[in-house]
């Protein structure tokens, strides 16, 4: 299956562009950010994203009863870890819920890519099984689990980067910080379809 072959596939850096390549691209991502954080939709404890793919704060992802009420069978916590949402699979364990941990800090510097591939393949796989609903969450639920979402509708559902942000921001107000937003970008290139400023345009067209 294509998908399966796109998302097996080791995420790769793009080569390095000219100095210019690089101040053109910085100044429509810093544009891309400033609009992204500022129009979509109100952001919830949790909203569904996708069809079965929802992405959600610490407080849904805390709440067993209505995590059991919405019948959500995985859970993807884009903030795990000791000093961070520290539920684990012993948390969910009475819901048999199966759990996914990223330990990932909201940081600019963090490089969160290294999670897209392997994120993606596991969404991809729990929105497959029987009765799959995907509850994906940090602390706010706008920028890592964000992103980790992103990153699976480009890799998985064949997206591009604006059309990605487009339809997750229909259904909930995200702002990735701009380090992964940057990440997403260079991930678009590297799908073959980002296109500079016209990613930007494309959105706006969209608004």
């Amino acid at each position: 299956m294509a998908c399966e072959h796109r998302c097996s596939r080791a995420l790769l850096r793009p080569k390095l562009r000219s100095a210019e390549g690089r101040a053109e691209a910085a100044t429509s991502l810093e544009q891309l950010r400033r609009w992204l954080c500022t129009h979509g939709s109100p952001t919830a404890h949790v909203d569904q994203v996708w069809p079965n793919l929802y992405v959600g704060d610490l407080y849904v992802a805390r709440d067993r009863a209505r995590l059991s009420q919405m019948g959500i069978s995985h859970v993807v916590d884009a903030a795990a870890g000791r000093f961070h949402i520290n539920t684990g699979p012993k948390f969910y364990k009475d819901l048999h819920v199966d759990y996914y941990g990223v330990e990932a800090e909201d940081n600019p510097n963090f490089d969160l890519s290294v999670f897209f591939y392997p994120v993606a393949r596991y969404i991809r796989a729990a929105l497959n099984s029987p009765r799959g609903k995907v509850l994906v969450h940090c602390a706010m639920g706008i920028s890592r689990s964000a992103t980790l979402v992103l990153a699976f509708l480009m890799i998985c559902e064949g997206m591009s980067l604006a059309e990605a942000i487009h339809t997750v921001r229909s259904h909930r107000g995200i702002c990735p910080n701009s380090g992964f937003l940057r990440q997403l970008w260079e991930l678009d290139l590297h799908l073959g379809r980002g296109k500079g400023r016209g990613a930007e345009a494309h959105l706006l067209a969209m608004d």
